[in-house]
């Protein structure tokens, strides 16, 4: 597993919850328009945050603005009409889709995924239903690896996802337990062109983006759109590009668009009738968890998405019908982090100063103060990093930046302290051991990578490693 450097995932994070504070929602514009602008400066002095910012009440912006620059290489800078990568949020767009082929007697919630697609033959599959692979209790997982990533861009589409899922065993009995799981919307996407005789996108196109008006959406083609953002991460080494993460918008994520269009959307979403009719919404765990919220002040709706130098969340306050929108093309979290902080100051308080993201912070503490104060103090210096993602992958990245950039002797001592901080992950152990081969230890790199197989005896790297070392 050495080869998963960095962490290459579409994600979304929905939750709803109520604030303690009374959010001030009668602000005025202009104090609304300095507290923002002055606490988005201090991003900006860090040079993480590069986006756009839209804030609305009932779809009309009381804000909005974008910052920093969309392609750094030409000077291009980011404007309210610049498009964004806005990840898993397009999962809701596949959810709609599904909702509306429910409505018109196509589909059943209960009906098998088997009745649509043909040659899963892994144990469960032909008891998962549409319910399930919608609400994340299928069993699937993801698809996404470091052989992926590397796939030329038109490889990277429905079809070769479709063929990695055939091939992968359940996590779990469907309906039995929850994953996060980009497979699981991918067989929607193919299940609604299964149905309809059309591609996903175009069923995107004709039943969301065109009913709505959504003229700043781009469902294709992503590489020949000059009015998109590249994304950055900031590294050890400065600010790198991330385009090699690219692919062609999906049922699972990827498609591109203004704060405006976002907005639209989910003003529609919540409040509209336009996409799908009421008595379909109630037929839907997602929905049906929402409705309490509708009448329960300050009560707020997150969902976000994102991937390496791309990330975009909405707060949704849904009794109140106000918006904040925080599309980014820097590095996640911090379009949620820079959402957060409005809320706050819509909270009359004094929003967190911005952190650096949890690898840099994690190297700068290990440069400045040495590997045991970073061992004593690793909760802390990675506060900035998204709540649900694993942090043993802070320093396995860290390590392979290091190692990359031939500093072996510090990469040792990041990837040592990632066995003693996560003794029971394998991947840690894993790359452990390839350091250690790079040192010339190969005993010590032998030991590490039977260690990796002692917790999980069916990683590839590690099984190779072994047997060749023992040889």
């Amino acid at each position: 597993m050495g080869k998963l450097k960095i962490l290459i995932l579409f994600f979304v994070m929905t939750s709803c919850l109520s604030q303690e504070n009374k959010i001030i929602l009668n602000i005025d514009k202009d104090i609304l328009s300095d507290k923002v602008d002055t606490y988005i400066q201090k991003y900006e002095s860090l040079d993480i945050f590069s986006g756009a910012i839209v804030i609305a009440q009932n779809g009309e912006p009381l804000y909005s603005k974008a910052f920093g620059l969309a392609n750094r290489d030409r000077n291009q800078p980011n404007t309210l009409q610049t498009k964004y990568l806005i990840g898993s949020m397009n999962k809701d767009f596949t959810r709609v889709i599904v909702l509306q082929l429910i409505a018109e007697d196509k589909l059943k919630w209960g009906d098998k995924m088997v009745t649509y697609l043909s040659d899963f033959n892994q144990q469960g599959a032909s008891e998962i239903t549409v319910r399930e692979l919608a609400d994340h209790t299928s069993g699937f997982g993801d698809y996404e690896s470091w052989d992926y990533v590397e796939l030329p861009y038109p490889k990277k589409n429905m079809e070769t996802i479709l063929e990695i899922a055939k091939n992968q065993e359940l996590l779990f009995q469907p309906g039995t337990a929850s994953e996060y799981s980009n497979v699981g919307y991918v067989l929607l996407g193919a299940i609604i062109e299964k149905i309809t005789g059309n591609s996903y996108i175009q069923n995107v196109q004709e039943r969301i983006v065109e009913p709505l008006g959504m003229k700043n959406t781009y469902l294709n083609d992503i590489l020949n759109k000059p009015d998109r953002t590249i994304g950055y991460m900031k590294t050890i080494n400065g600010i790198e590009d991330t385009e090699i993460v690219l692919a062609e918008p999906r049922p699972d994520g990827g498609f591109w668009c203004t704060p405006s269009d976002l907005l639209l959307f989910y003003q529609n979403l919540f409040y509209g009738n336009k996409l799908i009719p009421e008595n379909i919404r109630t037929t839907d765990s997602y929905f049906k968890r929402l409705i309490p919220s509708f009448d329960k002040a300050n009560s707020i709706e997150y969902l976000a998405g994102g991937t390496n130098g791309h990330n975009s969340v909405i707060a949704q306050f849904l009794k109140e019908n106000f918006s904040i929108i925080v599309l980014a093309n820097m590095d996640e979290p911090v379009a949620e982090k820079v959402a957060d902080g409005i809320v706050d100051i819509l909270k009359g308080n004094e929003p967190p100063a911005p952190k650096l993201p949890a690898l840099l912070a994690s190297y700068d503490a290990y440069k400045t103060k040495g590997i045991t104060y970073l061992k004593d103090n690793f909760e802390e210096i990675t506060s900035n990093f998204y709540p649900n993602d694993p942090k043993d992958g802070i320093l396995n990245n860290l390590g392979y930046q290091l190692m990359g950039d031939g500093k072996l002797e510090e990469a040792l001592d990041i990837l040592k302290l990632n066995t003693e901080l996560f003794p029971e992950v394998a991947n840690c152990w894993d790359s452990y051991g390839e350091i250690l081969l790079k040192k010339d230890d190969n005993k010590a790199a032998l030991e590490a990578y039977k260690k990796a197989l002692s917790i999980n005896p069916d990683l590839p790297s590690a099984q190779e490693m072994v047997k060749e070392l023992s040889n």
